[in-house]
Formats: C-alpha cells, sequence, structure tokens
C-alpha cells in the first residue's frame, strides 16, 4: 500500500495573495462594460469606495457662524 505523502511547501495558502489576485481580476472585471462586479465591504474599502469627504466638526461649525452673518445682515437691510 501506497501511503501518501504531505508536501509542507504545497499546503500552505498565502490568503493574502490570493486575496489580492482576487481583487485585481474583479477589477478587471469591473472596468468590462455591463459586467456587474460584486465586492464585499473589506474588498471595496481596499479599493477606496469609501474615502471619507465630510466636512469636519469644526469646519461645520464655522460654516453656521457664516449663515448667522448673512442673515443679521438682510435683516438689518429691512
Amino acid at each position: 500500500m501506497i501511503t501518501p505523502q504531505n508536501n509542507p511547501e504545497q499546503d500552505i495558502f498565502d490568503d493574502a495573495k490570493n486575496a489580492d489576485e482576487v481583487l485585481k481580476e474583479k477589477l478587471a472585471d469591473a472596468m468590462t462594460p455591463g459586467y456587474q462586479a460584486e465586492f464585499d465591504p473589506d474588498e471595496a474599502e481596499r479599493c477606496g469606495a469609501f474615502v471619507e469627504e465630510a466636512l469636519s466638526e469644526e469646519d461645520a461649525a464655522e460654516s453656521v457662524v457664516d449663515l448667522d452673518d448673512g442673515v443679521a445682515a438682510s435683516e438689518q437691510e429691512i
């Protein structure tokens, strides 16, 4: 009887490398007109789909001050 021998070098899978290859294939597929490539949330984030471009809290607070100045000036004209 022949016993199977395991080759540890062949049994090791590089998940990060495989994930990169899959992501590259999905991005190539996404460039095909009419094809709807599906990305899980982690893949989408790695591709830059969720870039935060919102105002900071400080910028939002400063924009309210600008509105108050405009309202006060228009009320003085009346």
